[in-house]
């Protein structure tokens, strides 16, 4: 495998970052995950606009898009593959043990690994532990992460593929790795970056094609919901025939069904939308 690394192409086996950066030591980091389809990566734009986004709330330096532009272009060429998980991760840096930054300037590495379409339905499961809609990193995409790994273990283990976390104020929010939707008397409904919840672009585009609606909903919508579904890069929109003890026959519904529908249909259509 061959990924970007400051400025140039690697061979995995010798790419180096320092032990002192500080996307390990402190998780001073952001990322994007990009599905890249025959070599193309969707929805790049966007990805770079909330990559942005993200690094300006950690305060660290904008990334220059034409070098992460490049870097995509070029793993994804040496790394030819039907399907893959593009991974554009930017730290800050080498720095010292502590919280403080050091003066190195920013570390950028873009990788690819191959990957399969989702099924059309999953489990998930709800968890203890709640998203802080007022923390200093909410709505940024970093890479401290580990509350998610604790949190989709325990979905693994209760035989999952996702696990949904309310906020402080008990109102459904989002999952690990994607954004959640419910459909009630028809209408699809998801929470509101308010929640506390990613702005995923699968959500953003999911809602901009199917109308549907950003509401404040109770974290138990989920035991009356006529249908839930997931939207995520790499799920695209996958509906859910579990939730917790309740199930949710005939998963993917006709309302899921739709959206899958719009948006394989838009998408495709367009990779850049």
């Amino acid at each position: 495998m061959t990924i970007w690394l400051d400025g140039g192409l690697r061979d995995v086996e010798t790419a180096r970052v320092s032990v002192f950066d500080h996307g390990l030591t402190v998780g001073d980091g952001i990322f994007e995950t990009v599905k890249a389809v025959d070599g193309r990566p969707f929805a790049l734009t966007r990805h770079l606009d909330r990559l942005t986004r993200s690094a300006r709330g950690l305060g660290l330096p904008d990334p220059d898009r034409g070098e992460v532009r490049e870097a995509c272009a070029a793993v994804l060429e040496a790394n030819p593959m039907p399907l893959g998980r593009l991974r554009i991760t930017y730290t800050g840096g080498h720095g010292p043990l502590g919280s403080d930054r050091g003066g190195h300037g920013p570390t950028l590495v873009v990788a690819v690994g191959e990957t399969t379409r989702r099924p059309d339905s999953t489990a998930v499961i709800t968890v203890p532990w709640t998203r802080n809609e007022r923390g200093a990193l909410t709505g940024l995409k970093t890479t401290s992460y580990a509350e998610n790994v604790v949190a989709l273990a325990r979905a693994h283990q209760h035989g999952a593929s996702e696990a949904l976390f309310g906020n402080t104020v008990g109102q459904l929010c989002e999952g690990t790795g994607s954004n959640v939707f419910v459909v009630l008397d028809g209408e699809i409904h998801t929470p509101p970056i308010t929640s506390g919840c990613l702005a995923g672009i699968t959500r953003a585009l999911t809602i901009e094609w199917t109308g549907a609606k950003e509401i404040d909903l109770p974290l138990d919508v989920l035991d009356r919901a006529d249908e839930v579904f997931l939207t995520s890069t790499l799920r695209d929109v996958q509906g859910v025939h579990r939730a917790d003890d309740r199930e949710l026959p005939g998963a993917p519904g006709p309302v899921t069904t739709d959206a899958m529908r719009i948006f394989d249909e838009r998408s495709g259509a367009d990779l850049d939308p």
